[in-house]
């Protein structure tokens, strides 16, 4: 703190000072004053509570008078000097004058008024003007009436500090405004970071949720389709959990009866709703079933002789399968049906002429290519053609194409599929209706569609019985059955093949020998014709099963002979053209 320069103060050899002007800082520049100027005369005296007489001021308007202090070198009565040159001091107002004047700082200050000494202007370096009087002005004093009980003013001549006198209060510097942007920006920067953790977890989450969720699902299907390793049926069939023997089919069998040429094609329709696939199984004619007294018969002779029921409960029992219904199609209802689904396109494997047409060098009625559109008459020609020295498994692998085309275009909607079953005018064999049926073919129309459909062909052996492979590859498979052929040794098994070159021959030697209680397997056809028939065996325990044969055909004895035996058969017959049908 700067020393202030009062008056009388001894101790800076030279007298007092006065303000005589200011420096180009605004500092105060003092000045000596002259040693000859005379004292005053007066002096006076400093009331605390300003209320003296001349000078000037009276903060409760008491006086006679108010004065502005004067500050210079004029003297007048009264004046205030804010540099101690008044009146002495005195706090208790005794009106004791004394000759000490009133130093702010607590020195001594001269007896008697120093004189004034010539004036002269001088300039201190380095120092600071004289503080200013913190002292508080009586103008500023707190009225007693607005005091509190308890509360007392602060005495006269004392510092009273007020907030505004601290810049750091109501000003706050720069440093502090950086400090709180600092704070909010360092706040703000954490919250981010907290946030995006957040939202790193959450991803992290959903992630493993989704994959969890596709996991199961891969699981699930997987399970479902039987591909899980150890879980697969050690009986059923490759990649479907469960046992064959316990998926749910409905089968229906479908005869095609060609009314124009005779004979029959026979097929089941098999929709497999716990897999989802749907098949179409061929049964060649030549099938062996048991007939209801016990003896031996084939399929074809089973459909003409026994009708549908007969024909359905026989092959329940020997493919061990349940068939709910029998749907009879003759050629004209085949017809009709490809022209409601609005034709069919199937990839046909050979030319098939016109039925119509007896002329030679007529064009096809079918082609053969890929995507063939074939209409109602074309499909029919196609489903039942066969082709000279064609075995019958040939014309009946059309028949699945002509069908499996049909399904392609039948309604998926089983009332729509209703109505077009109900269009052809059908009378059905019971149980079936055209409610049941028209939903079934709805089933394996969208099965189709979709890929989830073949055509397989039930192998049979040349005696018309069912092997081992054959069980496990279509009737354990698909039909989730178990075959049943008829015994061996029920009948004498009979293999014929037709050498005379007439079609019908082999077909009145089949009714012959299931008349006489013999098995009639099919032979098919020579490829060329020879004169003389012949009934052969292979063992000789079979020679009298020979001989019987013979007699049963209407041939002779000689006919008899040792020989090569078709396999699966007891004995053989060719038929030549000494065979004459009427006289057996």
């Amino acid at each position: 703190m700067n020393d202030r320069y009062d008056t009388g103060d001894a101790g800076y050899g030279g007298g007092p000072y006065e303000v005589v002007g200011y420096d180009e800082y605004g500092r105060p520049v003092y000045g000596q004053v002259p040693a000859q100027q005379a004292p005053q005369s007066q002096q006076a005296t400093y009331d605390p509570y300003a209320q003296q007489q001349g000078y000037g001021y009276d903060p409760y308007a008491t006086g006679p008078q108010q004065q502005t202090p004067s500050y210079g070198p004029v003297q007048q009565p009264h004046a205030y000097d804010p540099y101690g040159t008044q009146a002495p001091y005195d706090p208790y107002a005794t009106g004791t004058q004394e000759a000490t004047g009133y130093d702010p700082y607590g020195q001594a200050a001269s007896s008697g008024q120093q004189p004034r000494i010539a004036e002269q202007s001088a300039y201190i370096p380095h120092q600071a003007g004289p503080a200013e009087d913190t002292r508080v002005p009586d103008d500023t004093r707190i009225p007693q009436d607005t005091l509190t009980p308890g509360e007392t003013e602060p005495p006269a001549g004392e510092e009273d500090y007020h907030t505004e006198q601290f810049a750091f209060v109501e000003e706050p510097d720069g440093d502090s405004e950086d400090v709180i942007d600092w704070l909010k920006f360092t706040e703000n920067r954490t919250e981010r970071r907290e946030e995006a953790r957040r939202r790193a977890r959450s991803r992290i989450i959903a992630l493993v949720v989704v994959l969890a969720l596709v996991a199961v699902g891969g699981v699930g299907y997987l399970w479902f389709a039987g591909k899980l390793p150890g879980l697969s049926s050690s009986d059923g069939k490759t990649g479907t959990a469960t046992p064959v023997t316990a998926q749910k089919r409905d089968v229906i069998v479908v005869h095609l009866h060609n009314t124009g040429k005779g004979g029959t094609s026979t097929a089941l329709l098999v929709d497999n709703t716990t897999t989802k696939q749907g098949t179409t199984v061929l049964l060649p004619n030549s099938l062996a079933l048991t007939d209801d007294d016990g003896s031996t018969t084939t399929l074809a002779k089973s459909v003409d002789d026994d009708g549908a029921s007969g024909t359905r409960g026989q092959l329940d029992t020997v493919l061990g399968t349940s068939i709910q219904g029998t749907w009879r199609l003759d050629t004209p209802y085949l017809q009709n049906l490809v022209e409601l689904v609005g034709n069919i396109e199937i990839d046909t494997n050979t030319d098939v002429p016109d039925p119509d047409t007896k002329k030679k060098g007529t064009a096809p009625l079918v082609h053969k290519g890929q995507g063939q559109t074939l209409s109602g008459k074309m499909a029919v020609a196609y489903a039942t053609y066969r082709a000279a020295g064609e075995s019958q498994n040939a014309q009946l692998e059309r028949f699945g194409q002509v069908m499996q085309g049909v399904l392609r275009k039948m309604s998926s909607d089983p009332s729509s599929a209703t109505t077009t079953v109900q269009t052809l005018a059908q009378i059905l064999d019971p149980p079936l209706t055209d409610k049941d049926l028209g939903g079934f073919l709805a089933n394996l129309a969208d099965l189709a569609k979709s890929g989830d459909y073949r055509t397989a062909l039930l192998p049979v052996q040349s005696d018309g019985t069912l092997t081992a492979q054959t069980s496990d590859s279509v009737v354990k498979d698909i039909l989730g059955g178990t075959a049943k052929s008829p015994d061996a040794g029920s009948s004498v098994r009979v293999s014929v093949q037709n050498a005379t070159g007439v079609k019908d021959d082999t077909e009145k030697a089949r009714v012959v020998l299931l008349n006489g209680g013999f098995t009639f397997l099919e032979g098919g056809t020579a490829p060329g014709t020879q004169a003389a028939s012949k009934v052969l065996y292979a063992d000789a325990a079979d020679k009298a099963n020979a001989t019987e044969v013979a007699k049963t055909l209407g041939l002779p004895a000689g006919s008899v002979a040792k020989g090569s035996v078709s396999s699966g058969a007891d004995v053989s017959v060719i038929l030549g053209g000494d065979y004459k049908p009427s006289s057996s």
